[in-house]
C-alpha cells in the first residue's frame, strides 16, 4: 500500500471476523486473501537464507551459490549451479574473478533474482493442484454470520468450508514439480490435510533434510514418501524428532546425491521403514547398518556404478531383506564365504527376489553362489554377458534348485525337469573324466568339476547318473541321429495294438498330434497327450504346450506316448 494511504474501515471488522473463526480453521485463507492484496509483491528481494536454495528457471533446476555484485555490471546477481551443466556457460568466474565454484566447468550462471523461481510452500502448491481457482464463490450467495451483538453478512464462506473439507479428505497426493521449497507456517499443513499417508515431492526446489521434517511432522499418518530429484542438504548428526517419521514404510530417494553415511544418519527416525529405494545416487556402502533399518524389506540400489560385492557383505545380515535390486551396478561376481559346495549361507537369510539386470556378469561362478542363498525363489538377470547363449535360460534353472521364477516367468515343473535332464547330458561326459560313475561307490569327481557344476552330484541322486548311450556325441545336422525311436499307447482304447514309430526330436507336440490324428482317426483338438518313461516308473508327464519339440520335454528313445481322446 503507498505510504500515507489510509487502510479501508472495513479491515478492523474482518480482523474481528477472522479472530473469531481462525480457532476452527475456517476463515484463515479468505484472511490472508484480504490482507495480501493490500501488499506489493518483492520480485527482486531475496530470501536471508538464498545461499544453497534450489531454484528454478525457466524450467531449468539450480542451487544458488553466490549472491552479490559483479562488477562492472550493476545491480544484485545470484550464481547459480545448474543441474545440467549444458545449461550454463562459465565456472562460476567472471573477467578472472572467481564468484563460486561449480562441478562442472560450464555448470554456473548469473541470473537476475527476478528472473528466479524460489519455489512456494508446502499448502499453496496443494491448493494449487487440488482445490479450485480461486473465483466467484458459490455465485455470490451469501449468509449471515453473528459478531459479538451485529450480525454480520458474508459472501463466500460455504466455498472456502467445501474447499477445506476437499482437502481435510485427501490421503494420497502428488507435487511432483510443483516448486515446493519449504514446509510454511508452522502447524497449517497439520490443520488443512490431516489425513494425507501418500506423498510424493519428487523434483520439487526443497533444499534440506531439515525442511522435510518441518512437513513430515505435521503429517502423522505418513506411510509412503517419495522426495526424488531434490538436492538436500542433510545434517551433520541425526537431530530429527522422535516420532517424526513414526508410520512411514517406503522411502524414496532416487536421483539425490544422497550418500550412504547421510541415509544411516537419518534412519533411526525411519523405525517401521520397509522399503528404501536409493537408486542412481553414486551410492558407495561404507559400513554396516547397525540397530537400523532392521525391518526393511526391499532395497534398491540400481544404478550405483560404485556397487561391488565385498559392499553387499555389509548388508547381507538385515534380517527382513527379501527383495534385493541392483542393476546396472557394473556387478560381475558375489562371493559368499561362509558356505562350501552344496551348503546354504547364513548371509541374505530371508532375500526371496534378487535383480541384478544390466550388469557385467560372465561367469558361471556367479549363478553358483546364488544356490547357496536359503530363500531365494525369484532371479531377473537379462542384458549380462552371461545370458547371452540360447541355453543360459535352461543352466540357470538347472543350477538354482529351489528357483521358481526366471525373468519374471515362472518356471513350471516339466521346465524344470527338462533343463536339469538337459544339463546332465550336457556335461556328462566332463562328469565321467572328471571321476564321476554309475556306480555310486566308484563316482567321486574331483574338486574342480564339483566347483564348476555344485548341483551335478544332487542331479544325479534326483534322476540317476547319466548312461554311456545317453553320453554320445551327437550329429546335430544329420536327421537320422536326431531320430527317436517312441512307443505309442491309446489309453482310451488299451486293446488296440501299440504302435512304434520314429519321430524327430525337434518335432512339435502339435505335429505329433497331427500325425496321430491320421493314423487313429481322430479330431486333433481332441487328443491329450503325455508319456512315460522307463528311468521313472509309475511317473507320467503331460506333454501340454502344443508348441514346444518333444527335446524340450526330455523325450528319450525308448519312452512311450500315451494318448487320449
Amino acid at each position: 500500500m503507498p505510504p500515507g494511504t489510509r487502510r479501508p474501515d472495513w479491515l478492523p471488522l474482518w480482523r474481528r471476523v477472522a479472530s473469531v473463526i481462525d480457532g476452527s480453521g475456517r476463515l484463515r485463507d479468505f484472511r490472508s486473501r484480504i490482507l495480501d492484496s493490500c501488499c506489493p509483491i518483492m520480485s527482486d528481494v531475496v530470501p536471508l537464507d538464498v545461499i544453497g536454495r534450489r531454484v528454478e528457471v525457466n524450467g531449468e533446476f539450480a542451487t544458488v551459490r553466490f549472491c552479490g555484485a559483479v562488477p562492472p555490471v550493476a545491480g544484485l546477481w545470484l550464481g547459480v549451479e545448474w543441474d545440467n551443466p549444458e545449461r550454463g556457460k562459465h565456472d562460476g568466474s567472471h573477467e578472472g574473478t572467481m564468484y563460486f565454484k561449480c562441478r562442472h566447468p560450464t555448470g554456473g550462471s548469473f541470473v537476475r533474482p527476478n528472473k528466479v523461481n524460489f519455489g512456494v510452500d508446502f499448502l499453496t502448491a496443494l491448493k494449487k493442484r487440488y482445490v479450485l481457482e480461486d473465483g466467484s464463490d458459490d455465485d455470490g450467495k451469501s449468509s449471515s454470520l453473528k459478531v459479538g451483538s451485529k450480525q454480520v453478512q458474508t459472501v463466500g464462506f460455504d466455498s472456502i468450508t467445501k474447499k477445506q473439507s476437499q482437502l481435510r479428505a485427501l490421503k494420497d497426493i502428488s507435487l511432483w514439480k510443483c516448486a515446493v521449497s519449504c514446509a510454511g507456517e508452522q502447524g497449517r499443513i497439520a490443520e488443512a490435510c490431516p489425513n494425507i499417508r501418500v506423498v510424493n515431492l519428487s523434483k520439487n526446489l526443497l533444499s534440506s533434510w531439515d525442511e522435510v521434517v518441518l512437513i513430515a511432522e505435521q503429517l502423522t499418518n505418513l506411510e509412503d514418501l517419495d522426495l526424488s530429484e531434490n538436492k538436500l542438504q542433510f545434517p551433520s548428526d541425526s537431530p530429527t524428532p522422535v516420532g517424526t517419521f513414526s508410520n512411514l514404510k517406503i522411502l524414496v530417494l532416487n536421483k539425490m546425491g544422497v550418500t550412504w553415511a547421510e541415509v544411516l544418519r537419518c534412519a533411526p527416525s525411519w523405525p517401521v521403514l520397509e522399503e528404501l529405494y536409493l537408486k542412481s545416487n553414486s551410492i558407495s556402502i561404507s559400513e554396516r547398518p547397525a540397530n537400523v533399518l532392521q525391518k526393511m524389506r526391499l532395497l534398491d540400489l540400481s544404478s550405483n556404478p560404485a556397487i561391488d560385492e565385498n559392499q553387499l557383505c555389509l548388508i547381507a545380515y538385515l534380517p527382513r531383506l527379501e527383495h534385493l535390486l541392483i542393476s546396472d551396478t557394473g556387478l560381475s561376481s558375489i562371493h559368499f564365504p561362509d558356505a562350501g559346495i552344496g551348503c546354504k549361507t547364513s548371509m541374505f537369510p530371508s532375500l526371496q527376489y534378487l535383480v541384478v539386470n544390466d550388469n557385467k556378469i560372465s561367469d558361471w561362478s556367479f549363478i553358483n553362489e546364488l544356490d547357496k542363498l536359503q530363500s531365494l525363489q525369484a532371479l531377473s538377470c537379462t542384458r549380462n554377458p552371461l545370458t547371452e547363449g540360447n541355453k543360459a535360460k535352461e543352466i540357470i534353472i538347472a543350477k538354482i534348485g529351489q528357483l521358481k521364477t526366471l525373468n519374471r516367468s515362472e518356471i513350471l515343473p516339466d521346465e524344470r525337469r527338462g533343463a536339469e535332464l538337459d544339463y546332465q547330458k550336457a556335461f556328462g561326459n566332463e562328469w565321467k573324466r572328471a571321476g564321476g560313475h554309475t556306480d555310486p561307490d566308484k563316482n567321486r569327481p574331483n574338486a574342480e568339476f564339483l566347483l564348476a557344476h555344485p548341483r551335478y552330484q544332487l542331479l544325479c541322486s534326483k534322476y540317476g547318473a547319466p548312461e554311456d548311450e545317453e553320453l554320445k556325441t551327437q550329429q546335430p545336422f544329420m536327421l537320422k541321429n536326431q531320430l527317436l525311436t517312441l512307443k505309442i499307447k491309446c489309453s482310451s482304447k488299451p486293446e488296440q495294438k501299440v504302435l512304434e514309430k520314429q519321430l524327430p526330436d525337434s518335432m512339435t507336440i502339435q505335429k505329433v498330434k497331427g500325425l496321430l490324428s491320421r493314423l487313429l482317426k481322430i479330431p486333433v483338438s481332441e487328443i491329450l497327450l503325455s508319456y512315460e518313461s522307463p528311468k521313472m516308473p509309475g511317473r507320467e508327464i503331460e506333454l501340454g504346450d502344443d508348441l514346444q519339440s518333444l527335446q524340450f520335454y526330455s523325450v528319450e528313445n525308448g519312452d512311450c506316448l500315451l494318448v487320449r481322446w
